[in-house]
């Protein structure tokens, strides 16, 4: 097994349009669909500022499933397709992972998960809402050339600092 190579990266706020999925845990097969169904229409994003990046943001948000937005990062010119959404991604300091072709997805995140209880950061939380996940907002960055079925990509988890005396 390799070893586990990370960095803490800062990326500023961002501008994304796509998609967005609401699902439980026994839909994911959709999932897939989905995010291929935004990969072909991103040439509607005539400002996507990396249109070979697709971002894939989960958000924790019910206890059976998950929140999803499919998007591509534009700029203020772009305006919204019809059947799309936006989201404004703050300013964020991320732990960042390259995950691996052929290796496991759900031991990346358990690894990721164990360098965090270990580590001087914890997963960010927004104050006043309600996560169901032990990381409640996952942020990936797919490549086009992807294998869909057994892809490489980034995972980058939103941090804050832990706070030392609780």
């Amino acid at each position: 097994m390799q070893h586990f190579r990370y960095e803490i990266v800062e990326i500023p706020a961002y501008r994304g349009m796509g998609i967005k999925w609401n699902g439980a845990y026994t839909e994911i097969n959709s999932l897939k669909e989905f995010i291929t169904t935004m990969s072909s229409r991103v040439g509607e994003l005539g400002y996507a500022i990396n249109p070979k990046v697709q971002l894939g943001l989960s958000y924790h948000l019910r206890p059976d499933g998950f929140v999803h937005y499919s998007v591509y990062e534009v700029s203020e010119e772009q305006q919204l397709p019809e059947g799309m959404v936006e989201i404004n991604v703050p300013k964020m300091t991320y732990l960042m992972i390259h995950h691996e072709k052929d290796q496991d997805i759900g031991q990346t995140y358990d690894k990721i998960f164990q360098w965090l209880k270990e580590s001087d950061y914890e997963p960010f939380r927004e104050s006043n809402v309600e996560y169901y996940d032990r990381l409640p907002i996952k942020h990936e960055r797919y490549p086009n050339d992807r294998d869909v079925n057994n892809p490489h990509f980034d995972i980058l988890i939103p941090i804050s600092k832990r706070l030392q005396n609780k």
